[in-house]
């Protein structure tokens, strides 16, 4: 056989070839995965079933964990789990990962690791023997759904079971948590890692099913569009892996891999000319594992971008080296609930703390927030105008808890009605003097003067938008752009010279997370180059100027972000609100000018 290397070396592209399907199956097992070196100790393995799954109710399933003799309670071990259990535990069967942990844990090769395999769930009577592969009824719902369920049952209920069961001490560090699988167990993997990668880092597949079972098909397509995660991944596959109706393994599989390089990511394909089996993944299990376990690189690969065209927005673009998710700074925290995210055109930025009737400020060369306006009105939404006031949705004022918007002068801070009667959620002003302003529940867009001055019930400009939420002017101030809260999408509307929208088009298609019908479109903001932020369930979605999605910025945290804009020096900071804390990460690009 020989070894091809097709991609530069710093992708860890490596293609091992074989003429025939029966040199495929050839692959021995070596001394590793076969015998424990003379002297290294024995780990001990013990059975264990779990069927108290809320997430997975009425799901029966079998596991083992693999506890190494080095291991003495005294720290946190580290952690890998492995699906399918039963076909890696089997010491005569073909991963035999009790055999190779032994070897590598005692050669320092591998830190001392607690193994969790387990089978996935069954559900109803006849469960198949732990055995063998069986008829297991809840395998590729489980293992081949996108989504963070299966990451949820690991994490909140397998693990706290396991470890109390057996009186161990797992770390936290998700740079040392890894977790394999083949076939469905390689996406399932994989997906785990993806959806927390604050609880998992290091990822191998085998034969991985990345493709059209359940949605798996569309992960080279979320990779290149979405920030770089902080995970390691070895893929391996065989060039005589399945080709059916769900798709072609070793073409998805390769897929994978050139997202992955794509992205900048840590990462190893194996490409060998087996079939769909852990034959071949089994033969290379211990340098797969040395490869995963290694220590972190001292710098990752740098994205490729040498064939982005002048119009691809690709994260590149406006990320430094990609980004990480560490690239957000803690700007703020304690608050009860940040939105109403704005900058003004010296750079300064301005923020809500919504239940406690604060606004705040930090200034443009500042990085903590100053209170602004105390004892105001409960703020929900707040944009500057030409004219150089600030001008707000309000969700709440005096006893009656009034929903109005108001205009503040940026200097007296005296606050005046602009109009009354109204449901504004949030809101963006033009330069031709129109306020324009979201209300969700009626699914319209209200257009106001910014000269009104308690103008009561002023009339739609637009409607039939589902839950509309974000709004945001294209920087030639000829377009309007509202996201859904409740949909999938992002509207433009033009702007006609007395300020009235015409020709909306749902033109922009905003990622819903998966299982869930909608997107959470929410605050947004633009930048120089007429690209369109988006806030939302998944992260700050980016658009291009034609409504091309180019990428999706990690949330700063789990809780929601909400509402963003550029502000800082050169308006190169993006800030982000998000719950009880406010977030900013410097980018290469530069917010749309401020009227």
């Amino acid at each position: 056989m020989k070894s091809l290397c097709f991609l530069p070396s710093f992708c860890l592209l490596f293609v091992i070839a074989a003429s025939t399907a029966y040199a495929a199956e050839t692959y021995q097992l070596g001394p590793e995965s076969t015998e424990r070196a003379p002297g290294v100790p024995k780990g001990r393995v013990e059975k264990f079933e779990f069927s108290a799954s809320k997430v997975f109710p009425d799901t029966q399933r079998d596991g083992w964990v693999y506890i190494p003799s080095q291991y003495d309670g005294a720290k946190p071990a580290a952690l890998m789990v492995f699906q399918d259990g039963h076909a890696y535990m089997d010491e005569k069967g073909q991963q035999r990962v009790p055999i190779v942990f032994d070897n590598l844990i005692a050669k320092g090769e591998l830190p001392v690791t607690i193994g969790v395999f387990v089978n996935p769930g069954h559900r109803g009577d006849n469960a198949p023997p732990a055995s063998g592969w069986g008829n297991r009824s809840n395998r590729s719902f489980e293992y081949d759904s996108l989504g963070g369920d299966y990451a949820k049952f690991l994490i909140n209920e397998l693990l706290p079971f396991v470890t109390e069961k057996f009186n161990l001490k797992l770390t936290d560090d998700p740079n040392l948590r890894a977790i394999c699988g083949m076939s469905s167990g390689g996406i399932c993997a994989f997906t785990v890692a993806w959806e927390r990668p604050d609880q998992f880092r290091k990822v191998l597949s085998q034969i991985g099913s990345f493709t059209n079972i359940r949605g798996g098909h569309n992960y080279p397509a979320f990779i290149r569009k979405t920030e770089r995660k902080p995970i390691r991944v070895f893929l391996q596959d065989g060039s005589n892996d399945l080709n059916n109706l769900h798709g072609n393994w070793p073409l998805a599989n390769q897929e994978m891999a050139s997202s992955l390089a794509f992205m900048g990511y840590d990462f190893k394909f194996v490409l060998g000319g087996g079939a769909h089996s852990g034959q071949h993944g089994g033969a290379i299990m211990p340098d797969a594992l040395r490869w995963l376990w290694r220590p972190a690189l001292a710098e990752l690969p740098k994205p490729l971008t040498k064939d982005n065209l002048g119009g691809d927005e690709a994260l590149s673009k406006v990320l430094a080296d990609g980004g990480k998710p560490g690239d957000w700074e803690l700007v703020g925290e304690g608050y009860g609930f940040t939105d109403a995210a704005c900058g003004d055109a010296e750079g300064n930025f301005y923020f809500s703390d919504l239940p406690k009737a604060i606004v705040y400020r930090v200034g443009v060369n500042e990085s903590k927030p100053v209170a602004w306006l105390e004892g105001g009105p409960k703020i929900s939404g707040l944009k500057f105008g030409a004219d150089g006031k600030l001008y707000a949705c309000v969700q709440g004022q005096g006893t009656n808890n009034v929903k109005k918007v108001v205009m503040i002068d940026s200097q007296s801070k005296a606050i005046t009605d602009v109009a009354t009667d109204v449901q504004p959620n949030d809101l963006i002003v033009s330069k031709a003097g129109w306020i324009y302003f979201t209300d969700t529940g009626a699914g319209q867009v209200i257009k106001v003067p910014t000269n009104a001055r308690g103008m009561s019930r002023p009339p739609p400009a637009a409607g039939g938008i589902n839950k509309p939420n974000g709004i945001a002017l294209s920087p030639d101030q000829r377009m309007l752009i509202v996201s859904e809260y409740g949909g999938t999408n992002a509207w433009t509307f033009l702007i006609a010279e007395d300020g009235s929208l015409r020709g909306g088009e749902k033109n922009m298609e905003l990622r819903a997370p998966a299982g869930k019908p909608d997107s959470g479109g929410d605050g947004m903001t633009t930048d120089a180059q007429s690209r369109y932020w988006i806030t939302s369930h998944l992260g700050i979605q980016m658009f291009d100027a034609g409504g091309r999605m180019g990428g999706i910025v990690s949330r700063p945290q789990e809780k929601g972000t909400v509402s963003c804009a550029f502000a800082g020096p050169g308006g190169s900071y993006l800030y982000a609100c998000s719950s009880d804390k406010v977030y900013r990460r410097k980018t290469l690009t530069k917010g749309a000018a401020i009227p």
